[in-house]
């Protein structure tokens, strides 16, 4: 599985009472992947009820291209999701809160279920490199690596350990998290995990969303929590390449190309640029391509 076809993951509170609808897809066909909350989105004393929901929901839920996840608050909440009738339908799993002391007990909790994982980031160990270094090589060992999709980035849970809320009107990386996000992207990123960027908050207008979009890909991370459907296109319409992009990569893809040659008023040289190449190939394949002229109208 590819972390290229997250997309957007819709975050949906599991104590609605549409799970159903929404994880066979009638609530939004096209919808690359859905995330069903159990933590930070249940009050502590909903809880029961969203794991009743999420138990009658389960058995109902028919093959779908949706990638499906839910996201328990605890370890012991995770084995009570796994032990659910329909459990086996479930994609994978998002670990929230996750540092280097409780991963041995997520890791425990998983047992034999053999879906992907997706870490989120948003404890205070992110503010401190060397924790997150120790992470990365608990990370890279072998039986764990292999099963995670993706890591996330919590940005309201590090924005709250700030005493933080940003406005509406800023990107993530117009506040202290911007360094913060930029060292996690090469801390974990050139060891070949991939790293989503984090949830936006604001639900009217969607320019700072756009930008910010954009410097998630400029830092090099792919992937996006949506927490309203009508944020989803606006996040995927981003990771779509221009047909220039596109017409590079090829050329820097082909295995006659130059040790490096000139497009338009760009240098390309192919043995610094080919993994980029290869991302701009496969997210043309999912998310499309548009042409200089569509770009210039949408901004």
């Amino acid at each position: 599985m590819s972390p290229l076809r997250l997309g957007a993951s819709l975050y949906v509170p599991a104590t609605r009472s549409d799970l159903t609808a929404v994880a066979n897809g009638e609530r939004m066909p096209r919808l690359r992947s859905v995330v069903f909350c159990l933590e930070d989105a249940v009050r502590p004393g909903d809880l029961g009820a969203a794991l009743d929901a999420l138990a009658a929901s389960l058995v109902e839920w028919e093959p779908s291209n949706t990638l499906r996840f839910v996201r328990p608050r605890s370890p012991d909440v995770l084995r009570l999701v796994l032990a659910l009738p329909g459990a086996s339908a479930i994609d994978g799993f998002v670990l929230p809160k996750l540092h280097r002391r409780n991963l041995p007990a997520w890791w425990e909790a998983l047992g034999e279920h053999r879906g992907v994982v997706m870490p989120t980031l948003e404890t205070r160990e992110v503010f401190d490199p060397s924790e997150m270094h120790a992470l990365r090589r608990m990370l890279s060992r072998r039986g764990v690596r292999e099963r995670i999709l993706s890591l996330r980035i919590g940005g309201n849970d590090l924005l709250q350990c700030l005493g933080v809320r940003r406005s509406p009107d800023v990107t993530l990386y117009e506040t202290a998290l911007g360094p913060v996000i930029a060292a996690l992207a090469t801390t974990f990123r050139p060891f070949g995990f991939n790293v989503t960027g984090p949830v936006f908050e604001g639900l009217a207008g969607f320019d700072v969303l756009r930008r910010e979009v954009a410097l998630d890909l400029a830092h090099g991370l792919f992937g996006k929590t949506a927490i309203h459907p009508s944020q989803v296109a606006v996040i995927e319409a981003g990771y779509s390449v221009s047909a220039e992009d596109l017409e590079a990569a090829e050329r820097i893809l082909d295995p006659d190309a130059p040790a490096v040659f000139r497009m338009g008023e760009t240098m390309c040289e192919p043995a610094t640029h080919r993994r980029w190449a290869q991302l701009v190939r496969e997210r043309a394949a999912l998310y499309g391509v548009v042409s200089a002229c569509v770009e210039l109208s949408a901004g």
